[in-house]
């Protein structure tokens, strides 16, 4: 289950949305997720869908290696639509004991699903064609109006960037003590989910410690570098927008005006 999160990892290459300026994968990654929330019609999720996918067949990312991702985060998504699905009120559908399953709470359990299934899948596109430092500089770059109100915009990019870096090397160092304790007779599989959440308490404290110990030896290493914010900072290779970028925006506004259309004209329903 660890190694199949995604999230922070980059996969090497030379794709189309490898090359695109960090601040335009950033900006239509926000623009996707929200449009997701915005138009929630089945015309939208069709349009969605389609750039979605095409996205990822440029990246030149393996669809396997995307959805693998998803397995991380299936108990969340199952706890969402268990509760939108029986504690939706609205016309019943199914009686099970005392629960109801109501035709709203069906549409909006779907709807939910959908929606945290591309969230993930779009935002890992975004994070394994772009490297830390990429992602760090496209933040800082694309946010740098929030200094006028004072605003710690580097800092906040760089810690964004650190915690995005240590999400696979946390993951690994889980797996070795997860390892290890079972070398030494522990059992993470049986019993109920009490006795469950109790022996990952052995995970837990020395995986905090060896964070926090990580984090410590960064600390220090930046300080030993002389470390002190990005002002009077320069870049070894400056973000240049260019001519597949500014193609890349007038995309992601057709795809705004595709999704609005279909919200707006195209009337599908399922029931």
């Amino acid at each position: 289950m660890l190694k199949d999160i995604t999230l922070g990892q980059y996969y090497p290459g030379e794709s189309i949305i490898h090359k695109l300026d960090p601040r335009v994968k950033l900006l239509g990654t926000i623009i996707f997720i929200i449009s997701l929330f915005a138009f929630g019609s089945i015309g939208g999720y069709v349009i969605a869908t389609i750039f979605l996918f095409s996205v990822i067949r440029l990246s030149g990312v393996p669809l396997k290696f995307m959805t693998k991702g998803l397995k991380a985060i299936f108990i969340l998504m199952l706890i969402t639509v268990m509760f939108n699905l029986f504690l939706t009120p609205g016309e019943a559908l199914v009686h099970i004991w005392k629960l109801t399953i109501t035709k709203e709470g069906l549409r909006t359990a779907l709807h939910m699903a959908v929606r945290l299934i591309y969230l993930v899948m779009g935002s890992s596109v975004m994070t394994l064609t772009t490297t830390p430092n990429d992602l760090t500089d496209g933040m800082e770059k694309g946010l740098r109006f929030l200094k006028k109100v004072h605003v710690p915009v580097h800092e906040i990019a760089m810690m964004m960037s650190i915690a995005l870096r240590f999400i696979p090397i946390l993951m690994e160092e889980t797996d070795k003590i997860m390892k290890a304790q079972q070398a030494r007779g522990a059992d993470f599989e049986s019993g109920n989910l009490i006795q469950k959440a109790k022996s990952l308490i052995p995970i837990l404290v020395p995986l905090f410690i060896s964070a926090f110990r990580r984090a410590n030896d960064l600390a220090m290493a930046m300080e030993a570098r002389g470390y002190h914010g990005g002002e009077g900072r320069t870049k070894l290779h400056p973000l240049v927008y260019k001519k597949i970028d500014y193609t890349a925006y007038i995309i992601l506004v057709l795809y705004l005006i595709a999704m609005f259309l279909a919200g707006r004209f195209i009337r599908i329903s399922l029931w």
